[in-house]
Formats: structure tokens, C-alpha cells, sequence
């Protein structure tokens, strides 16, 4: 009986614990499929070094809705980071653009600003986090909090983020609310928001309905 015991531990925790965990690294294969536990592993004969490299974390273009870029090194960019549960973003936000209200449902986040200033904050039902931050600010927002990030100075602002997953997912409350074909009159009703103004944002978001 205690063999079985021992057995049903072994296949529990094969199941919990990462291809990274257990090998020394598990570079992405992202012509596989993602699975709860990350993608499977390339055969270590087509492993390179450019696999453990990312290039290109430079700023993005500011030239959108938010006059916000995020640059991403997340595991679809950046195979070698499979498994190893940490990715990393660059944040540029032009004056007066905002990264609005939004989640990662699988990841804590971690804002380190390095040029202009960003009033950044989460929310809980009781409660907002808020603070402007400068050149050498960290702020942490824990995971899958509701929380936004604005440029309230001068000029450009600019941040490094970490992420405690090699793919946090993100969920940004505009899109959601007004890039989809859920009738205007529902999300008015359900948003309080007056129905012009929905159908104003689902223009401006590409939503129908």
C-alpha cells in the first residue's frame, strides 16, 4: 500500500512541476502547443544561443489610441524564457498617453521608471494604490489586480517591467468593453454609461453593436 502511496505523490508532482523544473532549461518549441505548464521543449540539437537572446527592446511607436508602446519579451518572443516563470516589457508612454485600466491574470508586475514621470496605481473593491513615480521608482502590482499606468509629466516617459510568468496575459478593460459586438444598449446598462458615449468608444475601439 505504501508503493501505491509513493507512486500517486510521483505522478502528482510530475504533473505540477514545470519541463524547466526538471530539466536544467526547456527552450520554447512555439510551433507546439502552449500548455498549463508552458510550451514543450525544442530537441537540444536545434537549441542556439540566439535562443537565450532578445533583440530589440527598444521603444515602440507612441502613435496610437493610448499614445502608448509596450515592447514585449514575453515567452513568444523569447523562447529561452519557457518554464523559468519571469518575462520582461518596455514601457513608452508619450505626454499625456496612458496605459489604461487592465490585468495579468497570471503574473505580479513590476514598473521600474527610468525617464519622465507615470502616475501609476492598482484597485481593490476598498481600496486605491496610487503614487507618481520618478527616475528610479519600483512598483509592484500584485496579480490580477486592476491597474493602470499615466504620463503626468513632461515629454516622454519611459519603464522597464518584470513579470513574475514567461506569459502574464493581459485583459485591458477598454478593449474588453468596446472592441466586442455585445450591443451598446447592454453595455450602457450594464456600465451606467450614457449609449452615445458606448458607441463613440466602440468606434474609436473598432467594436460593433
Amino acid at each position: 500500500m505504501k508503493i501505491i502511496h509513493i507512486l500517486l505523490l510521483f505522478t502528482l508532482l510530475s504533473f505540477t512541476i514545470s519541463h524547466a523544473s526538471v530539466n536544467d532549461f526547456c527552450v520554447a518549441d512555439l510551433k507546439a502547443p502552449d500548455t498549463p505548464s508552458g510550451y514543450h521543449c525544442k530537441p537540444l540539437a536545434n537549441i542556439t544561443s540566439d535562443d537565450f537572446v532578445f533583440h530589440g527592446f527598444v521603444a515602440g511607436d507612441t502613435k496610437n489610441s493610448f499614445n502608448a508602446a509596450l515592447t514585449s519579451a514575453f515567452v513568444t518572443d523569447f523562447p529561452g524564457l519557457n518554464g523559468l516563470g519571469i518575462s520582461a516589457a518596455r514601457l513608452d508612454i508619450a505626454e499625456g498617453g496612458s496605459i489604461p485600466m487592465h490585468t495579468h491574470p497570471g503574473a505580479t508586475e513590476l514598473l521600474i521608471i527610468v525617464q519622465g514621470e507615470i502616475t501609476a496605481g492598482f484597485l481593490t473593491p476598498t481600496a486605491v494604490f496610487s503614487k507618481a513615480l520618478k527616475p528610479g521608482d519600483i512598483m509592484v502590482f500584485p496579480q490580477g489586480m486592476l491597474h493602470f499606468q499615466v504620463n503626468t509629466g513632461k515629454g516622454q516617459a519611459t519603464g522597464f517591467l518584470a513579470f513574475s510568468s514567461a506569459n502574464p496575459g493581459a485583459q485591458l478593460l477598454d478593449l474588453l468593453l468596446f472592441s466586442n459586438n455585445l450591443p451598446s444598449e447592454l453595455v450602457a446598462q450594464t456600465t451606467f454609461l450614457d449609449l452615445a458615449q458606448v458607441k463613440k468608444l466602440k468606434a474609436r475601439f473598432g467594436g460593433r453593436g
